[in-house]
């Protein structure tokens, strides 16, 4: 018997094709937040990533996303179609023939100096705003859901965490900061304040596993759901840094650091803010943990932990 994914995939496939479908199975592991099938026609295959409803609006920016990023030059599949169906928000994709970057036989040093090639061509692409909802796709014009207290600007944005450095904080009883810790932390996010920051596109999920490489040893971009405007080059190096110290098959050793920097043609050592911006993003993302997705609250506190244990004597 079909699994429901398969037969929905299938039932969305056959919608767009139009064509008789000779197999369709689902793709499991890679830490794939959507419902992966490969569905085979006669003469071609495609990819439909399901989900939620409620993720269409991400779809719509994944979709205008990887159209920027082929604009630039940086490979990656093309959008079909998007939709939503029975309450399944859907994404149908052109099939990119070769490896997931975790299984490629190709030196992880040459893949990684080709994402450090395309995260600085990412950078390039023209946008506005902050945050990582695309709220016109015309102008490129992204929006950050607001904290409360904040208007969703970048300043809000920084202001709201400050703001949360309080006596009661939760981060204090979560063991991530003392109090005294705490005014440090306040310094440093008031420091951020003053600094004009340069914001661009951002793929936000950097990764391994985020990559095809082809035969050819190209490697093609995949997953732009984490997308978003933030300060560049520092975002998206800053994921990378992330999932090379929390150990991630994922991320990079030191060499592989090495060989995407290089590819971007930059050295954190240019970036004095790099690790400020870490620790606020650390933070923020475990006030979201706390207060939406209590089943992340301990590995992000030992990140932010981590974080904090870093840059504060």
């Amino acid at each position: 018997m079909k699994d429901a994914v398969v037969m929905l995939a299938e039932r969305i496939a056959y919608g767009f094709l139009g064509e008789e479908l000779q197999d369709c199975y689902q793709i499991v592991g890679k830490g794939f937040v959507n419902q992966v099938c490969v569905v085979e026609t006669e003469t071609r295959k495609f990819v439909v990533r399901m989900n939620d409803a409620g993720t269409y609006p991400s779809y719509v920016k994944e979709k205008w996303c990887m159209e920027q990023a082929a604009a630039v030059g940086i490979p990656g599949p093309e959008v079909l179609s998007i939709g939503v169906i029975d309450e399944t928000a859907y994404m149908i994709q052109s099939f990119v023939e070769g490896d997931n970057g975790l299984d490629s036989t190709v030196p992880t040093t040459d893949v990684w100096r080709q994402i450090g090639n395309y995260t600085k061509r990412i950078h390039s692409i023209q946008v506005k705003g902050h945050g990582d909802n695309l709220i016109d796709p015309v102008d490129g014009v992204f929006h950050s859901p607001g904290h409360p207290g904040s208007d969703g600007s970048w300043l809000g944005y920084i202001q709201y965490n400050i703001n949360s450095l309080t006596e009661s904080d939760r981060l204090i009883e979560l063991g991530v900061v003392t109090l005294a810790k705490s005014q440090r932390v306040r310094e440093l996010f008031e420091n951020l304040k003053k600094v004009s920051f340069r914001f661009g596109l951002t793929h936000g999920d950097i990764s391994l596993k985020n990559t095809i490489v082809n035969q050819a040893g190209q490697v093609i971009l995949i997953d732009w759901g984490n997308a978003d405007v933030s300060p560049v080059p520092h975002g998206d190096i800053n994921v990378v840094m992330q999932s090379q110290m929390l150990g991630l098959a994922e991320g990079p050793n030191n060499e592989d650091f090495d060989a995407f920097l290089d590819g971007y043609g930059i050295s954190v050592d240019c970036l004095p803010e790099m690790r400020q911006l870490m620790l606020l993003k650390a933070f923020d993302t475990l006030r979201w943990a706390i207060d939406r997705c209590p089943d992340r609250i301990e590995s992000y506190a030992a990140f932010a932990k981590q974080v904090v244990d870093m840059i504060i004597d």
